[in-house]
């Protein structure tokens, strides 16, 4: 987690530092590790990218058939990971709700329950929100058992935000911390933002969004399984959920690579841009501190982020007279 040279009370966690480039790494790797003791053979996943390669990797090293359904759009870095990782990947004409379609239709057939076969989707198992609430521990150790006034989550599952707090639970009922609590803060992308609409409506969980497009792929789930748990959250913690559009999202992007030092991936640059809108609305004050989460690396989206800064060919020249045109 590292200081801001910017906002002197924000604090960045950078997931991106995580073995496969994104937090997803964190609940994956849990839930193949309880697969593999289970003596699972088969797992499968809809994913709108990073859990998809995060799932790979860890299956390869479990030696557990991965199972990937993918939007044909995802970026290519997850496509490719998945494919070197010997992932068995189907993709989708569609987002990653009909991907769970696809996986709810395999757990129909006999052959699920005969070969193996188990559904790591969000929120339909009991593992991956187990290593996730990690992020919620490591907040309180980095800043010395103290909890932030706020954490600002880039939510697509939600997995993430769910287990922070029931990482504050645990440590509540350990004595390591008092009875405070952070505002949980759920960022989205204006393309995709059922959370966001749900909340401004007061209502207790989300409708399906539709048409959901965004250049944040992890944030492109139209509507999360664990909605209510999530808005439930956000209720307790005296939170709220807010938008950032794409064209915010890419400046945020490219301001936190060059202020920061951080190459951050769409959805974790979304957390900046909510930041700043609550601190100018006064929500936040610079005096609070306040936790920022890069769910991952820019490295993954480089297809993505590269739309406007293609580099120019270089002019044909000598170099030192003997190697031709360059």
């Amino acid at each position: 987690m590292l200081p801001s040279r910017e906002y002197p009370g924000v604090f960045i966690k950078d997931e991106g530092l995580n073995p496969t480039g994104s937090f997803k790494a964190r609940g994956l790797s849990a839930a193949v590790t309880m697969a593999r003791h289970f003596g699972l053979k088969k797992l499968a996943i809809p994913s709108a990218g990073n859990a998809a390669g995060a799932l790979a990797a860890y299956a390869a090293a479990a030696g557990i058939e991965a199972h990937i359904f993918m939007p044909k759009d995802v970026p290519l870095a997850n496509r490719v990971e998945c494919d070197y990782y010997g992932a068995h990947v189907t993709l989708v004409d569609g987002l990653i709700s009909d991907c769970a379609r696809k996986v709810a239709e395999l757990k129909e057939k006999p052959t699920w329950a005969a070969e193996g076969w188990f559904d790591v989707s969000t929120t339909k198992e009991p593992y991956r929100v187990e290593g996730k609430k990690t992020m919620g521990y490591e907040i309180a150790e980095q800043l010395g058992w103290k909890l932030p006034q706020g954490v600002i989550y880039p939510t697509g599952g939600g997995v993430g935000l769910l287990g922070m707090w029931k990482a504050f639970e645990e440590m509540e009922e350990l004595g390591f911390i008092g009875s405070e609590r952070p505002n949980m803060i759920s960022v989205q992308a204006s393309g995709c933002a059922p959370i966001v609409k749900a909340w401004d409506e007061g209502r207790a969980s989300v409708e399906m969004w539709p048409n959901a497009s965004t250049v944040a792929a992890g944030l492109r789930v139209p509507k999360p399984y664990g909605d209510y748990l999530i808005l439930d959250i956000l209720k307790k913690s005296g939170g709220l959920a807010l938008a950032a559009t794409d064209t915010e999202i890419f400046a945020a992007t490219r301001h936190w690579a060059r202020v920061e030092g951080i190459f951050a991936a769409p959805e974790g640059a979304a957390s900046l841009v909510a930041y700043q809108k609550l601190l100018a609305s006064g929500f936040f004050t610079p005096d609070d501190m306040v936790v920022l989460f890069n769910t991952g690396s820019g490295l993954k989206y480089l297809d993505v982020l590269d739309t406007s800064s293609v580099a120019p060919t270089p002019a044909s020249r000598a170099i030192a007279g003997v190697i031709g045109p360059y």
